[in-house]
């Protein structure tokens, strides 16, 4: 590896963190020595990059300072490529749109001996299911609400079709292979709950505001789902432990 490319690994290795990183984990990634680390640390301090570090602790790097988009490596490129042609199949038209748009974009401002890798890239992500559920509200609507922490009237109905009314807190939304899941916080129930976008029949945004914060709520979840994925494990675990019955012949 080149230094000019492990320097803009280094960084991508630090940009990708929230939380300070130590060298011997940094080195790691990069295979090189901590000496190494340190000195290339020392460089990109020298150029000016706003590298915080602390013994014993680890390094960070400051808010605010980017790299340009002529930076990208092939496989970085192959990421955005098979991430927005996932999105192109499987997300609401209005994402999917702007999936096209982030191609169109990148593909601008890449130098002439990278584009190629965009426009004519070898990666694909088909939609294997041709039975797509068909969404009844405007998912566009529904991610809004999420980024701007809106509560949303629903009408709901459950699998075997019954219908209710729900106030929820939309927190996330996830994108299966033919059904895309709100994750939401449900007033009736007063628990996490997810509810399938196809399932929504109708719904309306609120104005007011959901009286907490979602990278709180998203942190609770998380918990939740870590904690229930423990119990169905240990579960599985004590069956497999548990004695047979001995069939007599």
């Amino acid at each position: 590896m080149q230094r000019a490319e492990r320097l803009l690994d280094l960084i991508q290795g630090l940009r990708r963190r929230r939380r300070p990183v130590t060298a011997e984990t940094l080195a790691g990634e990069l295979g090189v020595s901590v000496r190494t680390v340190y000195r290339d640390i020392a460089a990109l301090l020298r150029q000016g990059v706003p590298i915080r570090g602390e013994a014993g602790i680890g390094y960070v790097l400051d808010a605010g300072f980017d790299l340009p988009p002529l930076m990208f490596s092939p496989d970085e490129i192959e990421a955005v490529l098979v991430g927005m042609r996932w999105l192109t199949e499987r997300a609401d038209p209005t994402l999917a749109r702007a999936a096209e748009d982030v191609l169109s974009k990148v593909a601008a401002v890449l130098p002439s001996h990278l584009r190629p890798i965009l426009l004519d890239g070898a990666l694909f992500a088909p939609a294997f299911c041709k039975d797509m559920v068909v969404d009844q509200v405007d998912v566009a609507a529904v991610r809004a609400a999420i980024r701007n922490g809106r509560k949303l009237d629903i009408g709901y109905r459950d699998e075997a079709g019954n219908p209710s009314r729900r106030v929820i807190w939309p927190i996330g939304l996830t994108f299966y292979e033919r059904v895309r899941m709100v994750i939401a916080w449900c007033e009736l129930r007063q628990a996490f709950r997810h509810f399938r976008t196809d399932r929504i029949a109708e719904m309306t945004v609120r104005e007011e505001r959901y009286p907490a914060r979602r990278a709180e709520l998203l942190r609770r979840w998380q918990k939740e789902q870590k904690e229930e994925q423990e119990a169905a494990e240990r579960r599985a675990s004590e069956r497999l432990d548990a004695p047979q019955p001995v069939t007599v012949q």
